[in-house]
This record gives C-alpha cells, sequence and structure tokens, in this order.
C-alpha cells in the first residue's frame, strides 16, 4: 500500500514538473518570439537605417525549418511519413497558415507586439465562426457577447492608442487602421487554421509531426513561389547577406519558432 503511494505521488510530481517545463518553455520561446518579430520588422539594420520588408521569406525560413525537424523525428521515431490525410487539406491548413504569418509579420509595421498580443484576445469570435461553421458547433448568445465585449475593447485600445506610434511606417491614424485590419486578417485566417487542424485530428488517425510535417512543406513550396513570383526571393537573400545582424535574427526566429513547436507536440 505504502509503496503504491509512493509510486502514485511519483506520477504526479512527474506530471507536475512536465507541465512546468512545458509552460515555461512556451512561454520563453514565445516571448523571445515576440520580441525578434518586432525587432526584425520595425527596427532599422546597418549604417544606412533600412527596414527588412520581406515577411514571406521570414515564413519559407521558419517553415523549411520546422519541415526538416518534423521529417527527421518521423524518420527517427519510425512513425508513418506518408500522408495520411488527402494533400489537399494539409495544403489548405497551409495556406491559411501563410496568411495568418504573412498578416501578423506585415501588422508589426503599423502596431506594436505588445498592441497585437492584446489582439489576439479577440480571436475568440472568429474561432467560434469556423467552429460553427467547419465543426458544426453551436455556442450560446452568452458566449457570443462576451466574445463581442473583449473584441470591442481591444478594438478600442488599438485604434485609440495612448502614445505615439514608433513605427517607421506610420503616417497618422490610417496607418493604425490598415495595421487593425491586418490584424483581422491575421485573427480570421489563424481562426480557420486551428479549427481545421482540430477537424483533420479528429477525422485521422493522425500523429502531430505527421501534420506538422506536410503543412510546413506545403508552406515552403506555396512561400517559396510567392517569393518568386513576387521578385522579392533574391532582394531578401541580398539583404540578409548584407546584414548579417538580420541574418542571425531570422535564423535565431527560425529556432526559436521550431523549439516552440517541438514543445507543444511534445
Amino acid at each position: 500500500m505504502a509503496e503504491t503511494l509512493i509510486t502514485a505521488i511519483g506520477v504526479k510530481d512527474s506530471r507536475v514538473l512536465k507541465m512546468i517545463f512545458a509552460v515555461s518553455g512556451i512561454m520563453t520561446t514565445l516571448v523571445i518570439y515576440g520580441i525578434l518579430q518586432e525587432k526584425i520588422m520595425r527596427v532599422p539594420y546597418g549604417a544606412d537605417n533600412e527596414y527588412f520588408k520581406y515577411s514571406l521569406f521570414l515564413v519559407f525560413c521558419n517553415r523549411l525549418m520546422t519541415s526538416a525537424v518534423s521529417a527527421g523525428t518521423l524518420i527517427a521515431s519510425r512513425k508513418a511519413i506518408d500522408p495520411v490525410a488527402p494533400v489537399y487539406k494539409y495544403c489548405l491548413v497551409s495556406m491559411s497558415n501563410i496568411l495568418t504569418t504573412t498578416c501578423q509579420y506585415e501588422a508589426l509595421k503599423y502596431v506594436s507586439f505588445p498592441v497585437q498580443t492584446l489582439a489576439k484576445c479577440a480571436k475568440m469570435i472568429p474561432v467560434m465562426i469556423w467552429g460553427t461553421l467547419i465543426m458544426q458547433k453551436r455556442y450560446k448568445g452568452y458566449d457570443y457577447f462576451l466574445a463581442l465585449l473583449v473584441t470591442l475593447g481591444c478594438s478600442i485600445f488599438i485604434l485609440f492608442p495612448s502614445g505615439a506610434d514608433l513605427s517607421p511606417y506610420s503616417k497618422g491614424r490610417e496607418n493604425t487602421v490598415w495595421g487593425v485590419s491586418l490584424m483581422v486578417g491575421y485573427l480570421g485566417f489563424d481562426g480557420f487554421t486551428s479549427t481545421f487542424q482540430d477537424k483533420l485530428f479528429k477525422g485521422y488517425d493522425m500523429e502531430i509531426h505527421n501534420q506538422i510535417f506536410y503543412t510546413t512543406l506545403c508552406s515552403c513550396v506555396l512561400s517559396l513561389s510567392g517569393l518568386i513570383l513576387e521578385g522579392h526571393l533574391f532582394l531578401a537573400i541580398d539583404f540578409v547577406y548584407h546584414h548579417l545582424d538580420c541574418f542571425f535574427d531570422v535564423a535565431l526566429l527560425s529556432t526559436v519558432s521550431d523549439l516552440c513547436f517541438i514543445i507543444i507536440a511534445s
């Protein structure tokens, strides 16, 4: 009896320690990730004070590293590397995820990261809408009312800032409104991404690294294609080549993003 109790306590302590480690790891990586995002998009590089403008390049670098790590994880653990769901469903998640991240990076040109983080509280409404459309979930009127109040509060805070906006792109309140518009796009696409991912997990016997691999692989192809079509690929490479501190920031951003994925997946 005593041995069983000790074992149970040990298992409980182990779970608590794992939970503390996971929460601490996620919080730490997200803080570093946020600081790097804001630095890359809002702080000038070099003696000429040049700003990095290629959001899609950041998406490409992040997804390239994540797809490589997830593929290595699947191979090392001898888990199924073949697609479990139809490839087009991975592509849907991938496209919405690219749009989510691009809107997030672009919005940082007009609103600060703390404001952007606060605005994420408004994610409840798009998640509820997508949940109703995709998952056939039903919410009470009280839930919609609370979500609307939170969203309204966030919108007022962003549209009527108390201090001056230090962003180099800001030329008055019209850019703040544009920043809010980008945030609305970010929240809408992000709500679709998380809801559709949940649908995939429930509809298929899918291991998380399998979904991460195919989603990020599609993201690599789509973001690279977008960079080539826009003519930004070589411009972005030239920028990081001439600004090594930006290169290290982008590399660290991709590494931290990947670490966050690993912690969440584990």
